[in-house]
């Protein structure tokens, strides 16, 4: 994970009573990891169970897409024609966010130390977590320890 060529995110601190459920990146011996997610699962704001992909990945490598059901390897045509929807928070910096249309999940899409920032929430009620900006860390960075809780495995990732 350390060795990604792309930040490996985790909302920090998390949000109250959600934990980490999983890891999964793209990429091979050659190239490296060109992308990562991070999967979460916690109660959702207006009721029930929520989870949350948060994936990072250089320009054309799909999975962010892939993971949202989007047909394509990037947000796709009239991305950030708007205001931005959310944000987040890097290192005391706003990064704003574009909400991307899909089907039963919240999908939003920015770009951040270069690379996409996709958030995909279910269901979509949520993207409410975005309501403030939420708060991210690189887990490459070797300069913290966080005693990160975790839960079962997420059916999110792919296998």
């Amino acid at each position: 994970m350390r060795q990604a060529k792309v930040p490996v995110w985790l909302p920090w601190p998390l949000p109250t009573g959600w934990l980490v459920s999983g890891f999964t990146g793209a990429g091979d011996e050659r190239t490296g990891m060109l992308a990562s997610a991070v999967a979460l699962s916690g109660p959702n704001p207006l009721g029930g169970p929520g989870e949350m992909l948060i994936v990072a990945e250089e320009p054309g490598v799909g999975l962010g897409a892939g993971l949202a059901g989007l047909p394509g390897p990037d947000p796709g045509d009239g991305f950030a024609a708007d205001a931005p929807n959310a944000s987040v928070k890097v290192a005391n910096h706003e990064a704003p966010l574009w909400l991307v249309e899909s089907d039963g999940k919240a999908v939003f899409v920015g770009e951040v130390a270069a690379s996409w920032l996709w958030l995909v929430l279910w269901p979509d009620t949520a993207g409410t977590l975005l309501v403030e900006p939420l708060p991210l860390r690189d887990l490459r960075d070797r300069e913290q320890d966080l005693d990160v809780p975790f839960g079962a495995l997420s059916p999110r990732l792919p296998a």
